[in-house]
């Protein structure tokens, strides 16, 4: 009589037995997930490398290592960031210092952290022009972006009695190319490498920076309702700390980063160029480091120009304190 022998049961517990262990090794990460502290953040535009760091700290789980499940809202030309403060749909906001100062005095705006510490504006006119100074523009055409952006050259062309005929400027540089302007606003991330891309070379170029006459305004801040800083300050704290930990890796991971940004942009379907993005950032990162190494410091001498500048030039009656706009959680 044969018999037959059963198979052994060890191979039918061994998956059983892989499964659970695994049930109970994402269990954790589970509760992670469900404990995490929602909140949102929208960007003053579309997605680019000028804000690589909120993208790379979202990507490389640094919010959520701060116990932070942060939803990243772009902005763009039809979205006003303090409006999404004042009206709830988001917590926080990057912001213009300038334009956190204008928008405070109807919302309770307060900053968190100064992300870029020099001014990347600028104007720019051409070499054949024979334009070398601020001062040779007197008399000249020149183009300003609405707004904010008018703000440091309404200010250079007051202090040093400069006279020009503002030609509103869109989001085109034809008009510049066209010669159409002596000069054109231009951010030094962002436009000034794009008329590269249109044939012109550096040496072509003549380069006004408003940070090398005396009028260095911080740009990205990090914004919030003051009740929210207020009531949720280590909200606003950690927060923080994963931002410039973002950044920080950003700058020193540069490749990885252009492979989060380009895979932002393509997502949001913003043209993008890994080159023009390279430029961006390796600019990025000369705006945002302090001359002593520090991040997201907002400094009293700083915030003081920019009130100057903006009571001195009408666009504000006052300004807030430092010590009441300025909370400091940069750490």
């Amino acid at each position: 009589m044969r018999t037959t022998s059963l198979p052994s049961p060890v191979p039918f517990l061994f998956p059983l037995a892989l499964l659970a262990a695994c049930l109970l090794a994402l269990a954790p990460a589970r509760a992670l997930a469900q404990d995490l502290e929602k909140a949102s953040l929208v960007l003053q535009w579309l997605p680019q490398a000028q804000f690589a760091g909120y993208f790379v700290a979202k990507d490389k789980g640094f919010y959520a290592e701060e116990g932070i499940d942060l939803a990243i809202l772009p902005g763009g030309p039809d979205i006003l960031a303090s409006e999404y403060l004042e009206d709830g749909r988001a917590d926080f906001a990057t912001l213009f210092l300038t334009t956190g100062l204008q928008r405070g005095e109807t919302v309770p705006l307060v900053n968190i952290g100064q992300i870029v510490q020099h001014s990347a504006l600028m104007l720019i006119a051409k070499k054949s022009s024979g334009i070398r100074t601020f001062q040779d523009l007197d008399g000249k055409k020149v183009g300003l972006w609405a707004n904010e952006f008018q703000i440091q050259a309404r200010a250079l062309f007051r202090r040093q009695g400069i006279t020009v005929t503002v030609v509103p400027q869109t989001s085109s540089l034809d008009l510049f190319m066209r010669g159409g302007v002596a000069a054109c606003s231009a951010m030094w991330y962002n436009e000034y490498h794009t008329l590269l891309t249109y044939g012109l070379d550096e040496s072509d170029l003549q380069p006004l920076f408003f940070n090398d006459a005396g009028l260095n305004f911080p740009e990205d801040g990090i914004y919030c309702l003051a009740k929210t800083a207020q009531e949720r300050p280590e909200l606003c704290a950690r927060l923080m700390r994963a931002t410039l930990k973002g950044w920080r890796y950003a700058f020193a991971h540069k490749d990885e980063t252009l492979d989060i940004v380009l895979k932002r942009m393509e997502a949001a379907k913003v043209p993008a160029g890994r080159a023009h993005q390279r430029w961006m950032l390796d600019r990025m990162e000369d705006v945002t480091m302090a001359d002593d190494g520090a991040m997201g410091v907002l400094r009293r001498e700083d915030f003081e120009r920019v009130a100057w500048a903006l009571t001195d030039t009408g666009f504000m009656e006052s300004t807030p304190s430092y010590d009441d706009f300025y909370k400091g959680m940069a750490r």
